[in-house]
């Protein structure tokens, strides 16, 4: 079940209206069962999962409060690690390890190991897993005191709005919504309204523009061969915008569904188009992720407190790490590595600077031209890098690569899968995006810009956003739902 799927549509409603006149106590139980209905409808084996790593992690918060040794603590901690790891590693690595294994001993000469486990990777299973590793490490850390109610625990991992996709959140904030759900006020209609806004916002960046990009940049990356360098360049513009309306529309379905029933997520995106440099850029995209990473392998690999080399070496491990989290495949590390070296280039630049005499230019400080070459210049390199994320393999990362560099004849702007229409509701649709972005940018909310406007212009507005997701939305035989593209993950 998808956000952009009819079933969605029923499931939503059904379970809010239920959430909102069930007794109190019930909500819990309740939220429990619709998030694993929701999640067993993809494959209802995998359910056995998330239950296995919601029971490991619940039973090691229990017990490293329990004990009062710390090697004991620490050896509880380390056993939840490995145990969820265990699960991560034989679902989604297990054959990248022996297709690579198999690559190594072909090249040495000793054969192939032709042995593969062809296990479906189940949906959502690095989000659900990361965020019961952060539980187990805050309780160890003392951050969080440990759930008793195994109810309530097995809900912040299941949480349905977020289960598959993220934001990963954290137990001092969803975990703690959750013990509070009894003082959850029944109805709030602003935030039911906003909630709903939210989450339409979302489909119009995942129907309109997102899988319309898609169309496009599958099939000139699909046929890379075929194209040159204004089509693949036009493409892996456009791939920029596809995957970011694509993750951070499920984003804002799941903060505006998770809000209409009284819940407050994380945000996980921040105009990210609009960073200065690739270390805003971390800081704008994938907020949780990037913030799971800092607190829990950057700073306790040393961070930046050992010196420059050690601190280079650990944003080389974690950028790799995040690459390999994203897909086993080697484009995706190649993918994390271009960025830590980004971070690294920048990092010697500051220094470079410091040491010239140059004063840290901050962002509201400088020219407005000035800004915008710095904008241009990180969404560039930004756009390279996704180049590696959008490949199939590093064999078509190559490909693409070579044909941009080799290949400059034009096939025609409307012969790489869009129409004229679909082209003006493509750029119309990120025109909307960006307006929006920069309002935001600016520090201004259009949510609260719209609400400040008259009755009529509120609902016209309201009314055409839901006009423009039905007749330009694009949608499969049959109307068929399309996944997003981080469900992979």
């Amino acid at each position: 079940m998808v956000f952009n799927s009819i079933d969605f549509l029923v499931f939503f409603p059904i379970v809010t209206v239920i959430f909102f006149v069930i007794p109190k106590k019930a909500r819990t139980l309740w939220l429990l069962i619709a998030s694993y209905y929701f999640y067993m409808s993809w494959n209802p084996r995998y359910a056995v999962l998330i239950a296995l790593s919601t029971i490991i992690t619940y039973a090691s918060g229990l017990l490293i409060e329990i004990f009062t040794k710390d090697r004991v603590k620490k050896l509880v901690m380390i056993a939840s690690l490995a145990g969820n790891l265990a699960i991560l590693g034989i679902f989604k690595y297990a054959d990248f390890a022996l297709q690579t294994l198999s690559s190594v001993t072909s090249r040495l000469g000793l054969g192939t190991v032709d042995k593969r486990l062809d296990l479906l990777l189940p949906v959502g299973i690095s989000f659900y897993t990361f965020q019961a590793l952060s539980y187990t490490l805050d309780v160890y850390r003392g951050a969080v005191k440990a759930e008793k109610s195994i109810i309530k625990y097995a809900l912040f991992v299941s949480f349905f709005p977020q289960l598959v996709a993220g934001p990963i959140e954290r137990s001092g904030n969803l975990l703690g919504q959750v013990q509070k759900i009894q003082e959850v006020k029944l109805w709030n209609f602003e935030r039911v309204r906003d909630g709903l806004l939210l989450m339409l916002w979302g489909l119009f960046q995942k129907l309109v523009i997102a899988d319309r990009a898609s169309i496009l940049v599958n099939q000139v990356y699909g046929n890379c061969r075929q194209y040159g360098f204004l089509e693949l360049a036009v493409a892996s513009i456009l791939f920029a915008f596809q995957i970011y309306c694509d993750f951070g529309g499920y984003t804002d379905i799941a903060r505006g569904a998770a809000q209409v029933m009284g819940f407050s997520l994380m945000h996980n995106f921040r105009q990210p188009y609009f960073a200065l440099n690739i270390k805003d850029f971390w800081r704008r995209w994938h907020i949780s992720l990037t913030s799971w990473f800092t607190d829990y392998l950057y700073i306790p690999l040393g961070g930046s407190r050992k010196g420059i080399a050690r601190q280079y070496v650990n944003i080389m491990i974690v950028f790799g790490i995040s690459g390999l989290w994203h897909g086993a495949s080697w484009h995706f590390v190649a993918w994390g590595l271009l960025h830590a070296g980004y971070q690294i280039a920048g990092n010697l630049r500051e220094r470079v600077s410091q040491r010239a005499g140059e004063k840290a230019a901050d962002g509201v400080q400088v020219s407005f031209g000035r800004k915008l070459g710095k904008q241009i210049v990180t969404f560039a390199l930004v756009d390279f890098a996704w180049i590696f994320f959008a490949a199939d393999s590093l064999r078509q990362v190559y490909y693409i690569l070579r044909q941009m560099m080799t290949t400059f004849h034009t096939v025609g702007i409307y012969e790489m899968g869009l129409d004229q229409g679909n082209w003006f509701m493509l750029l119309f649709g990120i025109c909307v995006l960006m307006i929006v972005d920069f309002v935001h940018e600016r520090k201004e909310s259009v949510f609260l810009f719209v609400d400040r406007q008259a009755v009529c212009f509120r609902w016209s507005l309201y009314l055409g956003l839901i006009w423009c997701i039905i007749l330009f939305g694009i949608y499969g035989v049959g109307y068929d739902s399309s996944q997003f593209i981080y469900f992979q993950f």
